[in-house]
């Protein structure tokens, strides 16, 4: 029989499931791959046309080593293209680790004994944040727990009171939450508060084995998690971000089911996630996991290279959860934002000496480097490490973000603002041999710019230098 998947098709109605297993086993199971496939669809993405899913199935079924290599090559040229050799910075911050759900894979499960609960105080949060400035962070994530304290409301205040810390030139400028599935007038209470991206991951999109890896509480019903970023949009959050845990289920399948989620965004709000996310499991406190489906570090890069190649246009995010040596070498391959000097254990910002303790945190981290660290590395790389927020800031954000974005105009606001942030920190935190390394960065990134955009951005770059802060364009 003739392999026809609109058979299997889940018709894209808002807030209603969309992902049907079969379907993509179908597309898995039944796409042929050639040489020559390859590379069209290659240039498919090279032309920054988002790929559909049986385009993904051909270069997740392209096993022969010289199509590795294109489709790799092909991910670090799109990556440049788009989004020129920046590499926006963050950290996350965690306010709560209280849960009511048990995954067996996460040190925050409910049943974990060992596990410290703590909820950081208003107090603690301030110093927290005022920990983060000092080391130069302007974005933060915010992380809590699945738990009923932590509501809308108390998310609302946690970011309110992040953002009113200023400390010297200190100040955080975007906020982000990873935080439990909200119904509509919880999203809303949240977005008054002026956060950016909403993130909520499927962890697995595959139904049966989401069901075996999350056995109790609300995140056990798959569908509301499923249909989570529905209900962000429908309450005007246009800014989201989705994800898969790398090691529940086979790589393949849920590399699909990112795509497919991204095509359900698209086709019911006209705008794609603002990022995609691919943890790989990690050690936790007491951890309670069987899977078959860990991954090497050869396959994590593929996996990369084809998302890149996937949805051409999203911000894609790679954590400290990766050892250096990894984050090093896949950053080529599509990343556009990394974690730096990252601290999960709750209150480890602010706390002095040593924070590693594994029963305070939702997993361990592999890199972790404290931020001038990274920074060095990313500049020895002759990359742009930023910290803009521009995007957010003028309203380029979901259809719009989309508008610069997709056809790759971004780029044009990107450079220009990487470079701005960095010297930001260069003047304020970092250490002469690091101030002076990234001047020569800026400096050899300001010739690929236009003459009136070079004379522009000099400028601002001196009023920075005088003491002026947060120019953008």
């Amino acid at each position: 029989m003739q392999f026809t998947p609109e058979k299997y098709r889940v018709p894209d109605i808002p807030m209603q499931p969309f992902i049907d297993a079969e379907e993509i086993w179908q597309y898995l199971n039944n796409t042929s791959c050639s040489a020559d496939k390859v590379k069209d669809i290659i240039d498919k993405s090279l032309s920054k046309e988002r790929l559909n899913l049986e385009e993904v199935a051909t270069l997740i079924n392209a096993t022969d080593t010289d199509l590795i290599e294109q489709i790799k090559e092909g991910a670090k040229l799109l990556k440049q293209n788009i989004y020129g050799n920046r590499i926006v910075l963050f950290a996350p911050l965690y306010v709560g680790n209280r849960c009511s759900n048990n995954c067996d894979y996460c040190g925050f499960r409910a049943s974990n004994k060992a596990q410290v609960r703590k909820t950081l105080t208003n107090d603690e949060l301030i110093k927290e944040v005022e920990a983060l400035e000092d080391e130069g962070q302007k974005r933060l994530i915010l992380v809590f727990g699945e738990h009923a304290e932590y509501s809308p409301e108390f998310i609302a205040d946690s970011v309110r009171t992040a953002y009113s810390v200023k400390k010297g030139n200190g100040e955080i400028r975007r906020l982000n939450i990873n935080a439990a599935p909200l119904d509509i007038e919880g999203y809303k209470i949240v977005k008054k508060s002026g956060i950016g991206t909403y993130q909520v991951f499927q962890e697995t999109y595959h139904p049966e084995i989401y069901k075996k890896h999350h056995t109790s509480g609300r995140k056990a019903d798959y569908n509301w998690r499923l249909t989570a970023l529905d209900r962000a949009q429908e309450a005007g959050i246009d800014d989201v971000g989705i994800g898969a845990l790398i090691g529940l289920y086979d790589w393949r399948f849920e590399v699909m089911g990112l795509v497919r989620h991204t095509n359900h965004l698209e086709a019911c709000y006209n705008i794609g996630p603002h990022t995609i996310s691919f943890p790989r499991i990690k050690d936790a406190s007491n951890l309670n996991i069987e899977s078959n489906y860990f991954i090497s570090d050869e396959d994590f890069v593929r996996l990369v290279a084809i998302l890149r190649l996937a949805v051409p246009y999203t911000g894609m995010i790679l954590t400290a959860r990766e050892p250096a040596i990894v984050r090093d070498e896949i950053i080529q391959y599509g990343i556009s934002q990394i974690d730096g000097g990252s601290k999960i254990e709750l209150g480890s910002y602010s706390f002095k000496g040593n924070s590693h303790n594994i029963d305070r945190s939702q997993f361990q981290i592999s890199d972790d480097r404290p931020l001038n660290d990274i920074i060095d590395e990313l500049l020895e790389q002759d990359m742009i490490p930023s910290f803009c927020t521009a995007c957010y800031r003028l309203g380029r954000t979901g259809e719009h973000f989309m508008e610069f974005s997709v056809p790759g105009f971004i780029k044009r606001f990107c450079t220009p603002n990487a470079i701005l942030t960095l010297a930001e920190y260069l003047f304020d935190y970092a250490p002469e041999q690091t101030r002076l390394k990234g001047m020569m960065v800026i400096e050899n990134n300001l010739k690929s710019l236009s003459a009136n955009l070079e004379k522009e951005v000099k400028e601002k770059i001196s009023r920075i230098e005088m003491g002026e802060r947060d120019l953008y364009f």
